[in-house]
């Protein structure tokens, strides 16, 4: 099992230099992945490939790129090309989204999500494998009459979903090669979400998928504190359904429950806990929540266990 970081540096003066700071503190820590969210600033795709460019030897991906007001030729062009970039370093992962972020931000209605999900994946899997395209589905068109290969991404990109809910566990399985579930506790997994997607995977003849488990967690001896705060962090996520219920499946009842807060030994059981679940790589996010002391603290574990 591998174990990386999210990377956010949004509140810095310049978000591209900072993220590269961040990243070459985090390979020094051991750690091997560094992972970037997608939201309406940064292109991550595009952070991916200078980070990976920047810090040699460390895997990057974005996590995750929603489908709903994207085309598969256009993230094809931006993964291939983060993949050339970083010589097979880099690994795309794609989301449903949610209803207020696709309709509020682009206009554009929520529906149908596992359709197009499956129509994008199918899509998508066509470009970043052979560079053409020819697929005609009911929700989106994609063909090439220009090549779409981008030399040096020769390896294919590695496709993963952002997966917790059953029918989109069934897509990953069968379409993708893996799962990027968030603020899903190792009961959630073990119960629901890795027979799910594994069980779809093996009945589409596809190899074991990655499950790629990304926690919010940090070490420090002040873990009431840290928790009430990360409470008011994670609360955004309380209002959606998929991660209410991921929540509750984890035996929780609000977001910060299943966050992972504590001394080392207290965060190196969680570790050990979504290693047995079924986790193949942890990923931890939210590591500056208690300052840049917690957050090195952090790291260091990480890269212990990581070693």
């Amino acid at each position: 099992m591998t174990l990386g970081v999210a990377l956010d540096a949004s509140d810095a003066d310049n978000q591209i230099d900072a993220t590269v700071r961040l990243a070459q503190e985090a390979r020094a820590a051991g750690l091997r992945s560094a992972w970037f969210g997608q939201t309406f600033g940064a292109d991550s795709p595009q952070l991916a490939a200078i980070v990976g460019r920047e810090v040699p030897g460390l895997h990057v991906g974005t996590s995750a790129i929603p489908v709903f007001g994207r085309h598969p030729l256009l993230v094809s062009s931006q993964a291939q090309t983060a993949q050339a970039a970083t010589h097979g370093r880099y690994h795309l992962g794609l989301a449903l989204g949610t209803r207020l972020l696709t309709e509020t931000g682009f206009g554009i209605p929520f529906e149908r999500p596992i359709a197009r999900l499956r129509e994008f994946l199918t899509a998508l899997r066509q470009l970043t494998e052979t560079g053409t395209a020819d697929f005609h589905g009911e929700l989106l068109t994609a063909t090439t009459p220009l090549p779409a290969r981008v030399p040096g991404a020769e390896a294919g990109v590695p496709l993963l979903v952002a997966a917790m809910g059953p029918q989109a566990l069934r897509a990953s399985g069968e379409l993708a090669d893996g799962i990027l579930p968030y603020l899903a506790g190792p009961r959630a997994l073990e119960e629901h979400i890795v027979p799910a997607v594994t069980a779809a995977a093996r009945a589409a003849g596809r190899p074991a998928p990655r499950i790629v488990a990304l926690v919010y967690g940090v070490v420090t001896n002040d873990a009431d504190a840290v928790r009430e705060k990360a409470a008011e962090q994670l609360a955004f996520y309380e209002q959606f359904p998929s991660y209410a219920r991921v929540v509750e499946l984890s035996g929780g009842r609000r977001a910060a429950d299943v966050a992972v807060i504590g001394d080392e030994r207290a965060v190196a059981a969680e570790v050990r806990r979504y290693r047995e679940a079924g986790a193949t790589e942890v990923v931890f996010s939210g590591t500056g929540i208690a300052g840049a002391a917690a957050r090195r603290r952090t790291w260091a574990l990480l890269g212990e266990l990581a070693g």
